[in-house]
């Protein structure tokens, strides 16, 4: 690929696309200290549930080196260290990665009694960089399971972005039909816009002819036309968060998506490693969604499209139920229905 997501550079800098910026600007903006991570998070400078996790790992890195030049109890550096991982798990509260990257550092940290604080914030560093390695070998072995579901010419709708600009790299729901590609497969790709932020119209369709993979944008509300004409062969999305029950917590648009993929008998998949996964939560009801500001309704890049003054509501995601769900592809292989059966199995439980 030509491009990264993000990376951790060796004078200890996080370096990040832009992505409000893309298509039409490349540009990487470099953060110096958790303060500037969490608002790249919150303000969707970095997106996609995988890659805010990741995020977030680096964040706390940058925030246990910044908090080592003061504190030099260990005790006193986990409580003012903890605060922060608080801090930093508000910035998006639907995708649960941010939360599973946090309480991974955060493990690391209870378990370093008897450790310096120069020694932790070095444990520290090296498990971000494990989770960021981690994130694209387990989007590759994704690959790897899900391209069996994909037939040769299938064309392939794809809701929001699931791909390297969502992850570490390679992507998940992209990731799968990269791998695909790989393995000579004809694949070609249907994005639609995904409002109201259009990350398929800004982000997919720009990385995938970055990788020469056939794409066409629709609107949002041609889907169910192109299904009833018989135009698309399957719908891979990703997820930000899936309950016990394999209900899928996804971008705002995916509910109506697998609705119509189910009336008209096209396979709907969800790609997402099982870091996406809350055990903890019976069913998608629990998930929290997220509302955001209603600007983002009324207003395409900074330029106002409805009345002053009307009401706007901005659900950034919608929860799926897993009857609309045809399989989940994780690293661990593909998991069918019943979800609270094999998603326990793929947990070893």
């Amino acid at each position: 690929m030509a491009f990264f997501t993000l990376r951790l550079t060796e004078s200890d800098v996080v370096e990040m696309i832009d992505q409000r910026k893309l298509p039409l600007e490349v540009s990487y903006v470099e953060l110096t200290n958790y303060k500037d991570v969490y608002d790249a998070i919150k303000n969707m400078i970095v997106r996609g549930a995988p890659a805010i996790g990741v995020s977030a790992a680096f964040g706390l890195y940058l925030a246990s080196k910044s908090l080592s030049q003061s504190v030099r109890d260990f005790d006193a550096f986990k409580s003012e260290f903890f605060k922060i991982c608080d801090f930093m798990f508000s910035a998006r509260p639907t995708a649960v990665n941010l939360g599973w990257a946090i309480e991974r550092i955060k493990s690391l940290v209870i378990k370093g009694n008897g450790k310096t604080v120069n020694e932790m914030v070095k444990d520290i560093r090296a498990e971000s960089l494990r989770i960021f390695k981690e994130d694209v070998e387990i989007n590759k072995n994704m690959g790897i399971y899900g391209a069996k579901l994909l037939k040769d010419g299938f064309r392939v709708l794809t809701h929001c972005n699931a791909g390297a600009l969502a992850t570490a790299g390679y992507g998940t729901a992209l990731g799968v039909i990269r791998a695909a590609v790989e393995n000579n497969k004809r694949i070609s790709v249907i994005s639609d816009e995904t409002r109201p932020f259009l990350q398929g119209a800004r982000l997919t369709t720009w990385e995938l002819m970055e990788d020469n993979i056939p794409v066409t944008l629709i609107a949002d509300n041609s889907a169910g036309l192109l299904m009833r004409k018989g135009k698309i062969d399957a719908v891979i999305v990703g997820a930000d968060r899936i309950a016990s029950n394999g209900d899928v917590a996804n971008k705002i648009g995916t509910y109506q998506v697998a609705v119509l993929a189910k009336e008209n008998n096209v396979p709907f998949y969800v790609a997402a490693p099982l870091s996406t996964m809350d055990l903890t939560l019976e069913s998608g009801d629990e998930i929290p969604v997220e509302e955001r500001d209603a600007s983002e309704v009324v207003n395409v890049f900074g330029k106002r499209i409805a009345p002053n003054g009307v009401k706007a509501l901005n659900y950034a995601f919608d929860i799926t139920p897993n009857k609309y769900v045809g399989a989940i592809i994780t690293e661990k292989g593909v998991l069918y229905p019943p979800y609270k059966k094999s998603i326990a199995e793929a947990f070893g439980k």
